[in-house]
């Protein structure tokens, strides 16, 4: 055996954690690894309560390592954007009661992504998504991966699965991160069945919002909510719409327009006849209740009596005969993905 087999530094495992099944599926794919490993949780201050508790928790109901929770901290973008705006915007003609208000406004909140928007004087969209590498990716990193890598090589663990999305079927099963880590999505090739039959045979229940209706678990409301959701949302979390519309008049307080939407600014979807309107979102919310064409609402037969799941994973649904636990469990798949070794990975300057 050669001196630097010997002296082979060994990988360290992250875990990657959202709250959503996927994610949690990887969570009890390295726990039935028998490697040791960590796990962590970028908190963006939009997130539902109950991905909170499933996260904390998540530990306690495994038996596997606690989930680290990071946060992303913008205090001083924000102090450095209040001094641009005290010394730049009276230049510009910008009246000095909003000069004063924005300037105000740019103390931390408490929540990452609220402070991230007013640091931006304005929210992502899907032409500016920044939200996902400020609020995640780069806590995720600076707080965790890179002084992991102090220490020897690390492996990220991510829950992404092809079938998700076209974006996310043409992503590698490994690839080398910008940090040093190497990325792993173990689970790209499984289908939502297999990630279930993960859960049942460690007989852990799925985040709670599931069954709600949430056919997706993460920020509460995300940018790139489609319709029903919102409405779902609107319907069952009415607190977290009223929320967001308190941060789109902060966020509109924090910028020269005077004007913000959580959504893109678009064209009202409720009023074809006025081209250029920002739609704040409640008026957005109003037309998620519509049916096609934005202007029919659609709600009356949906509070009819009778109505079946409400969730897209038909969570909530009864066991069919011949489904109970024994069955169950007699369905669940062999899934034993090979992991890579420290000589076929880590120490190669190319991954796997």
């Amino acid at each position: 055996m050669t001196a630097h087999a010997t002296h082979r530094v060994p990988i360290q495992h992250l875990v990657n954690v959202s709250g959503g099944k996927d994610s949690t599926a990887v969570y009890l794919l390295a726990l039935e690894s028998g490697r040791p490993f960590r796990a962590v949780f970028a908190d963006t201050g939009n997130e539902h309560p109950l991905t909170y508790e499933f996260v904390s928790r998540l530990a306690e109901r495994t038996g596997g390592p606690s989930v680290e929770i990071v946060k992303a901290d913008f205090s001083q973008q924000l102090a450095r954007h209040r001094a641009y705006i005290l010394r730049s915007w009276p230049e510009q003609g910008i009246p000095d009661a909003i000069v004063k208000e924005a300037a105000s406004l740019h103390e931390p909140t408490g929540s990452p992504f609220l402070d991230l928007c007013i640091a931006k004087g304005r929210f992502p969209s899907r032409m500016a998504q920044f939200c996902t590498e400020q609020l995640k990716t780069l806590p995720i990193v600076l707080e965790v991966v890179l002084p992991m890598l102090r220490a020897g090589p690390v492996l990220q663990w991510l829950g992404i699965r092809a079938e998700e999305s076209a974006h996310r079927a043409r992503q590698p099963r490994w690839n080398r991160h910008d940090s040093g880590s190497v990325l792993w999505r173990p689970i790209l090739g499984w289908s939502v069945e297999e990630v279930w039959s993960m859960h049942r045979r460690h007989g852990l229940g799925a985040n709670p919002l599931y069954a709600l209706g949430m056919g997706r678990v993460g920020c509460m409301p995300c940018i790139h909510c489609g319709k029903r959701e919102l409405r779902t949302i609107a319907q069952r979390f009415p607190e977290h719409i009223e929320r967001i519309e308190r941060w789109e008049a902060i966020v509109a307080a924090t910028n020269k327009r005077g004007v913000s939407t959580f959504f893109a600014a678009l064209k009202d979807p409720m009023d074809a006849d006025r081209p250029g309107t920002y739609a704040g979102i409640r008026t957005v919310v109003e037309w998620s209740r519509t049916s096609r064409g934005g202007r029919q609402y659609a709600l009356f037969f949906e509070h009819q009596p009778g109505g079946g799941c409400t969730s897209d994973l038909a969570l909530c649904e009864r066991v069919r005969d011949g489904e109970g636990p024994q069955a169950a469990r007699a369905a669940v798949p062999t899934l034993s993905p090979a992991l890579p070794t420290e000589r076929d990975s880590m120490l190669r300057s190319t991954p796997p």
